[in-house]
């Protein structure tokens, strides 16, 4: 097996294998054009995160910087997926992220890690475990996701977070470790932000009841 058939596999690899690196660097020529794109291009925006990205669905934006190991190569991006300023990929296998999910500015989705025995991080040795984020989700500013972590639908990441470990759907999960701090409920209903009533009008409209 070539050190490129183990991007996907898990298996300890070298990621500075000559295969690997030739097709690394011309995603990375890709992504630096994208991010040299005007944001009021957004024909032209969207036409090249449609060649960037492995998937990506309708009604997507990204605010430019956006970095990426593999140029979003091996990221599959649901639809009206919007990610703010600074979102970080390490895309070194696949990045799986649902439907209608918000990246807040400086998150950083990591797919790839290092042994911890030093002889082999010496050695320059990398494994990569894929992420799966579910639909409609809110990651927080600043919030970093490991290696092989699954978030549930609907779940909100707080800002700063460091998410260790798989957080299920339907919660509101914060600090470092993140760690599920309430289910979302009946309250959020009713409020929006601390005291702030949701109006009736949007209630109504909406069919939140």
């Amino acid at each position: 097996m070539s050190e490129r058939d183990k991007l996907h596999t898990g298996e300890l690899y070298l990621p500075n294998d000559p295969k690997i690196i030739i097709r690394q660097l011309r995603y990375l020529a890709r992504l630096k054009r994208f991010n040299r794109i005007s944001p009021v291009r957004l024909l032209s925006r969207q036409r090249m995160m449609k060649k960037m990205f492995a998937e990506i669905g309708e009604g997507c934006y990204i605010e430019s910087p956006m970095y990426s190991n593999m140029g979003a190569h091996h990221v599959h991006f649901g639809s009206h997926i919007y990610a703010n300023f600074n979102l970080t990929l390490v895309d070194d296998t696949h990045i799986y992220v649902g439907d209608h999910t918000m990246f807040a500015p400086n998150v950083t989705v990591a797919t790839a890690a290092h042994p911890i025995l030093p002889a082999l991080r010496e050695r320059e040795y990398q494994y990569n475990m894929p992420v799966h984020i579910g639909k409609n989700c809110w990651i927080g500013a600043g919030a970093i996701i490991l290696p092989g972590v699954t978030i549930g639908d609907n779940t909100v990441i707080g800002a700063g977070s460091v998410v260790t470990k798989d957080i299920p759907a339907n919660v509101v999960a914060v600090g470092n470790p993140c760690r599920v701090l309430r289910e979302i409920g009946d309250r959020d209903v009713q409020f929006y932000y601390k005291d702030r009533m949701i109006p009736a009008d949007i209630i109504q409209k909406e069919d939140l009841a």
